[in-house]
């Protein structure tokens, strides 16, 4: 008999590096996989599925190497329902401390149809893998895929044959992102109600978003009974995706005056897993997901930044701290009022008389109608206006790179850093990433490149290049842009571009200060 957690405690499995590898074009390299599993781990997810050990030799090697990696976190693989499956998963995951098998079966009449099997087939099939899964591993997790899709009497049936053969977890997934809230919590309860021997394992969920109530249908489920959750980062995975992580831990921990449940997940590190994620999987988060969009904390409404200047509960029901960004972030655009812009630029270290604040208002609305967002670094050049860039304390003077494919690829820069000239030779994993190192030594600073970007202005391989960078540095975002021929050429004028509205920044915050000072002051 498995040990059944306490009934206020939710288990987050997660099936990033599985299910939501599954996501065509979201494919991981082993590095990039390990580093996910990694940051899992240590955010404190309770079980990691860390792949499909039978697909291929690649998923194999990785499924190994993260479960001999793993410090705190179950450490399962998934298995179809054969004995060779559940071999090649046990193999690769029973270097973890804690491993699990996960094996599975669809249940309901379509799925049974694609193996051909009648349903006493399918339940002689189903005793036979768990029970060799089990022999192998105490922790066995066993699925009915199509769950919800599966004839009421038969799936008991099948969930009582898998307990009775040694599972431990039995998951009840909505493979298709066909149920209803209501539906997934009255599905568990009258499961846990009715199969003989459900007071001894642990129910979970796993439900896609084809009709977007994925996270709607998770908590019901727990609601119901359900006591694990299985869930994906982002939201990745097959079609429309899954049940977000980030979606249900905040849900819980929001609103656990009527959802009394806790888990162990330190939601501090929701935002950066969130980030790196998208980034190496290739899928952008939208701008308007909840808890971890671009837009989740931001507000551009005159009425609600007045509101949030005056009580940030007036408009966010959970602090961006709680996921782990620094602070709220104040849209300006057209719709923004006076109290924002005048919050926004002491932010930036201008303090305006009601005179000075009218007049940079007006300036303010008229490039905020040319404009679908102004940026810190607008409002920069808005109090900066009739100032001279040729004071500016980076410049580029000359720039040489070798690149190909043989490497290494390097920069030969001279740069020119209040009036005197430098320069320094940089490797790098190509050009634009050596003339980066090469600016960074002989500037140095902690500023993180947050985005990077390059647009073609016109076509054909003489086109000009427009390169966008936007970095941030405690709390300070900055963007640059600059546009040539060469794109090198431009990413370096971008990047020494926002480093001069970096220090620009610096200079507000800390008026009198030496810049060169604190740029090499400021480098750990």
């Amino acid at each position: 008999m498995t040990q059944i957690v306490e009934k206020d405690r939710v288990l987050i499995f997660d099936t990033t590096l599985r299910d939501g590898e599954q996501s065509p074009g979201a494919t991981m390299t082993h590095d990039e996989k390990l580093e996910i599993a990694g940051l899992l781990d240590d955010m404190g997810v309770d079980i990691i599925e860390a792949g499909f050990p039978i697909a291929s030799e690649g998923d194999f090697k990785a499924v190994s190497d993260i479960a001999r990696n793993a410090r705190n976190s179950v450490i399962c693989g998934l298995a179809r329902a054969n004995l060779a499956d559940i071999d090649r998963c046990w193999d690769a995951v029973k270097h973890a401390e804690r491993p699990r098998i996960h094996t599975f079966i669809g249940t309901s009449p379509l799925h049974r149809a694609i193996p051909n099997l009648t349903q006493d087939e399918m339940a002689d099939r189903i005793h036979e893998t768990v029970t060799h899964a089990r022999n192998l591993c105490d922790n066995v997790q066993w699925s009915p895929m199509d769950a919800t899709r599966t004839e009421w009497d038969y799936l008991c049936r099948v969930i009582e044959i898998a307990i009775k053969a040694g599972a431990t977890t039995i998951n009840i997934p909505d493979t298709v992102g066909y149920t209803a809230p209501v539906e997934s919590a009255d599905l568990i309860r009258r499961l846990i109600a009715t199969v003989p021997g459900a007071e001894d394992v642990v129910f979970a969920t796993h439900c896609h978003n084809d009709l977007g109530m994925a996270t709607a249908n998770s908590l019901a489920a727990v609601a119901g009974g359900a006591r694990q959750i299985e869930c994906t980062i982002n939201g990745l995975g097959e079609r429309a995706g899954n049940t977000a992580l980030e979606e249900v831990v905040m849900a819980l921990k929001v609103r656990h005056d009527i959802m009394p449940w806790h888990t162990g997940i330190d939601t501090r590190k929701i935002m950066n897993i969130s980030r790196r994620v998208a980034t190496v999987s290739g899928f952008p988060v939208q701008f308007n997901k909840a808890i971890v969009g671009k837009n989740a904390f931001a507000h551009e409404s005159g009425i609600h930044q007045d509101g949030m200047l005056k009580n940030p509960e007036n408009f966010e029901i959970m602090r961006p701290s709680d996921v782990g960004l620094s602070d709220t972030n104040l849209v300006m655009g057209k719709h923004s009022g006076r109290a924002a812009l005048r919050a926004k630029l002491s932010d930036l270290g201008f303090e305006l008389g009601d005179n000075q604040l009218k007049d940079v208002f007006v300036r303010f609305k008229e490039l905020a109608d040319r404009k679908k967002e102004v940026y810190d670094d607008d409002l920069v050049a808005l109090m900066r206006v009739g100032e001279d860039p040729e004071n500016d304390r980076l410049k580029i003077k000359s720039l040489h790179v070798v690149c190909g494919t043989k490497g290494p690829q390097k920069a030969d820069l001279v740069m020119e850093i209040d009036g005197v000239e430098q320069s320094t030779t940089q490797s790098g994993d190509g050009p634009v990433d050596a003339t980066f190192n090469a600016v960074k030594a002989l500037f140095p600073h902690r500023a993180k490149l947050q985005l990077y970007q390059v647009h073609a202005v016109t076509e054909g391989t003489d086109a000009q290049a427009t390169v966008s960078v936007r970095m941030e540095e405690d709390g300070r975002i900055v963007t640059g842009q600059s546009a040539d021929t060469d794109t090198v050429v431009a990413s370096a004028k971008a990047y020494v571009n926002a480093l001069n509205r970096l220090i620009v920044r610096r200079e507000k915050s800390a008026p009198g200060s030496d810049t060169r000072e604190i740029s090499y002051k400021d480098v750990s």
